[in-house]
């Protein structure tokens, strides 16, 4: 019963934010505030059950959000999204081209938010798809896709790591599984549905010579962006050290090594260190393709 309490309470939550158009944060309190109603929680317990346990989420994860958001805001505004995206079309060519998206969209996907990285990544998926004469559904559906199961499915975004707290798993570990898992659901989300869309609705897919709702979007100089592995290496660098620390804690005997190493591992350290990576390094690889 208590499930289906929990799962109405979904639903309700959904129709607040998409059909009432009420602001989310609202729609959160309002029902959760009716989730308790409906389980019986006493009154005047409710609001400090509420208050906790929102404090308790935003205390574990406020640190991870907000550098997250940071190494996010480095690698976009500096053009490494832009740089990125650029090198791996380039190198695939044409016929290749949703592949090129896809890995260009994984890699940008693990710095930027889903909004943050549609915003980057649009504009470049944009120009190529006009400048190579193919419709914008090729190379869009791919690109959303991969960055929507991104943001799903791999720490340190909000959800995955959220839920990894509450279930007290292993970041590093549901890194690895939500990796196993995301590859064959962006396929299958991408390229795939992308052919049968394109089968049984050729109509909606036809070329764009421009986009009303796009506004004006930041142009960069490929030259004054960071090298392409320097943008790579930034953008991955919170999931490299996780993953370098799970293989290596479990490997290596107990002792002082180890300890420095799950330490290293630990999501916060994690982050800090990929920040201070990213302060360095990209403004040291602008610096260095400018003149």
């Amino acid at each position: 019963m208590k499930l289906l309490i929990v799962a109405l309470g979904v639903a309700f939550l959904i129709v607040l934010i998409v059909k009432v158009k009420l602001n989310t944060f609202i729609s959160l309190i309002v029902t959760a505030f009716l989730v308790g109603l409906a389980l019986n929680i006493p009154l005047d317990q409710l609001p400090e059950i509420i208050t906790s346990g929102m404090g308790d989420q935003l205390g574990d994860l406020a640190i991870i959000f907000g550098m997250g958001s940071m190494i996010g805001k480095l690698v976009s505004d500096s053009g490494g999204g832009y740089r990125i995206a650029n090198t791996l079309i380039d190198k695939f060519g044409k016929k290749q081209i949703q592949i090129a998206v896809i890995i260009a969209s994984f890699i940008v996907g693990l710095a930027l938010f889903f909004e943050v990285g549609l915003v980057v990544l649009l504009p470049i998926i944009f120009v190529i798809a006009r400048e190579l004469e193919i419709p914008l559904l090729v190379l869009s559906i791919p690109m959303a896709a991969t960055l929507n199961i991104m943001h799903g499915f791999i720490p340190p975004h909000p959800a995955p790591t959220a839920i990894s707290g509450i279930m007290d798993a292993d970041i590093g570990q549901v890194i690895l599984f939500g990796l196993i898992v995301a590859i064959p659901t962006i396929i299958v989300s991408g390229p795939i549905f992308n052919y049968f869309l394109h089968k049984f609705y050729p109509k909606v897919y036809r070329i764009q010579e421009k986009i009303p709702g796009l506004g004006e979007v930041k142009e960069f100089k490929l030259e004054e962006t960071p090298s392409f592995w320097m943008s790579v290496s930034t953008a991955m660098m919170p999931v490299i050290l996780i993953g370098i620390a799970t293989v290596l804690g479990g490997m290596l005997p107990a002792g002082s090594m180890q300890e420095i190493i799950e330490f290293i591992g630990e999501p916060d350290v994690a982050m800090l260190l990929s920040l201070l990576f990213a302060m360095y390094t990209i403004p040291w690889g602008i610096s260095k393709n400018v003149p």
